[in-house]
Order: structure tokens, then sequence, then C-alpha cells
């Protein structure tokens, strides 16, 4: 989305929020913008940006052709900053560095924007340093900071930033939009229980990591069932090594919890909402007869229990491994 007219197409609302304040000449000096994976964050926050530093504008459309707005999109320019997880989480001295660039004048103007991405990971001190930022404002500096979970965001720091909720994006006309444009159906089922991003759905769709990931999940939901005394084992000998770093993590976690709501989908017979598995997929009976209604309602509350604990910094072998012993009770 390059386009405020393209947002306005998926984020009616959202757009009509900001383009309001832009023609008004008010711009807030900091936004909150939350929503789920895909729902096109980081394409308002490039918007915005656009529009404080393009040459030539239409209307409150940016021109993206200038310098300035093809710089701003692909995350060059010098007077636009993002501050994104190093590791796990945002920490205090990232936020220390973004400040003492804030203290010398901008190098092309005196306009500043920095965007911070998974702001939810704002560590206790980050957050507090960011907090002071926000209450003492410059006219010219605007802050962006983007969320899948707002509610992670002290209230002091939500207080301060214009909240503008994304809505999710319909999950079949983006199905079928992957579809018309050469996926396989199960695939595309698949992927927009992942992502309401077409790139990124593409993108996992043709990755080698991505394949094998699918694999490892199958071959653990079959441990689970078949040999939950090996699961402890499997875990380390494979989940371990090729879920590496956070976002390979929270992905696993993803797939492991689509594809306990698929063996949950079959106890109630509901097997054309299935996004892991297929309908003729003979592990979704044997899983079923290993669990419980009532054991997968609470596999599905542990394992989004287990995302959070990511989310907190907890080291990611003790959720997994705490995870299976969780699962085999």
């Amino acid at each position: 989305m390059k386009t405020w007219s393209e947002v306005a197409e998926v984020q009616p609302l959202a757009s009509r929020i900001i383009i309001n304040s832009i023609k008004k000449g008010r711009v807030s000096h900091a936004y909150l913008l939350h929503g789920e994976r895909g729902t096109g964050k980081e394409a308002i926050a490039l918007l915005i940006a656009k529009g404080l530093f393009c040459n030539h504008k239409f209307g409150v459309e940016p021109c993206n052709e200038c310098n300035n707005c093809k710089r701003i999109a692909s995350g060059n320019h010098p007077d636009v900053h993002w501050v994104e997880p190093e590791g796990q989480s945002i920490k205090i001295e990232q936020v220390r560095n973004l400040q003492k660039e804030f203290t010398y004048s901008g190098v092309e103007s005196n306009q500043k924007v920095y965007i911070i991405k998974d702001s939810d990971t704002l560590t206790v001190n980050a957050a507090n340093r960011i907090l002071k930022f926000l209450e003492e404002p410059s006219k010219q500096t605007t802050a962006i900071m983007l969320t899948e979970n707002s509610q992670s965001i002290i209230p002091t720091i939500r207080s301060r930033c214009q909240v503008v909720d994304l809505q999710p994006l319909n999950t079949v006309s983006f199905q079928n939009h992957l579809v018309e444009h050469g996926m396989a159906k199960n695939d595309a089922v698949l992927m927009s229980a992942l992502t309401n991003n077409l790139d990124e759905a593409f993108k996992w769709n043709e990755d080698e990591w991505f394949a094998e990931a699918r694999k490892l999940m199958v071959q653990l939901i079959e441990m689970f069932t078949i040999k939950p005394e090996d699961v402890y084992l499997f875990i380390h000998n494979h989940w371990v090594p090729h879920f590496k770093d956070r976002k390979q993590q929270e992905q696993g976690l993803d797939l492991l919890l689509l594809a306990f709501k698929d063996i949950l989908y079959y106890h109630v017979g509901n097997e054309g909402a299935y996004a892991f598995f297929t309908q003729e997929d003979a592990l979704v009976e044997k899983a079923a007869m290993s669990f419980s209604q009532e054991h997968l309602v609470n596999i599905l509350n542990l394992v989004l229990k287990a995302k959070r604990k990511l989310k907190q910094n907890v080291q990611p072998t003790l959720v997994i491994e705490q995870l299976a012993l969780q699962i085999q009770r």
C-alpha cells in the first residue's frame, strides 16, 4: 500500500482519521498503530512520514517519486529513524541513542520522525525513557509506534498517543487473491490464518525454512499422539535448532496453535474450518482419539500463554519445554 487511497480500501476508518488530521494540518505528535500482522501498520507509518517530507504532494497523497519519498521507502532518510527489537526486546540503550540523535538539528530540515516497531517489546526502562520523550514533544517531531498488542503498552504512553486501531483484513477475499495469483487452495487457507500480508504469504509459501517448519509440526503432533515419551527429545533435536530467533519461535507456536485447532474442529464436526491440515489427513482423526475436547481447549490456552511468555522475554527453550510437558498431562 503506497497511497492513502489504497489504505482506505482495507482500513477505511483508520485512513479517514489520519487523512482528516493531515488536511487540517493537525498531524499528531505521536501515533500508536495497533493491529495484527499484515494489517498495514508499516505502510501507514511510511505514508505519514512521506507526507511530512514529500516535495510534490497531490493533496494528502505523497508523490512516491521524489528523493525524499524514495529514501523513506528504502529506510535511508537521515531524518526518519526506525527502532526495532535487538534480540527479544527494545532496550534502553537504543532509546538513549535515539534521543541523542534528536538533540541534533535535522540533517535536511528541522522535521524528524521516529518509528518504533514491536513497541510492546520495550523494556520497562526503555518505555519510561520513551515516555519522557513523549512528554516533551517538539513541534516538528512525530513519533509512530507500531504494535500487535496495545495492551502491553504502558497506559501513560498510550494516553500520550493518538491510538489508531487497524481492523483484520477480510480472510475470504485474501484467500481468493492468493489463489488467483497461483497459490494452491490449501496453502492459501494456511497463509490467511498466519498473515494478511500478500508479499509475506507468497514469500513463506516458497520458503524452504517454512516448508520444513510445517513438516516438523506434523511430526510433533504425531509424537504427541503415538510416542509422547519421545517428545522432549524431539523438541531438543528438531524444534530448538529450527526455530532460532523470536519471530521463528512465534511462528512455530502459531503453526502449533492452528494444528491443535484443527483437531478440535474434528471433534465438533467442523472439518471445513481446517487451516493447517486437510480434510483427508488421517493424522487429525488419530490425534482426536488422544485428546478430549476439554484437553484441546486447554492446550490452545497453553499455546497462547507460551506466546505471551516469549513476548515477555522468557527463555525460549524453557517456554517450549514447559508447553510440551503441559500438553502431555
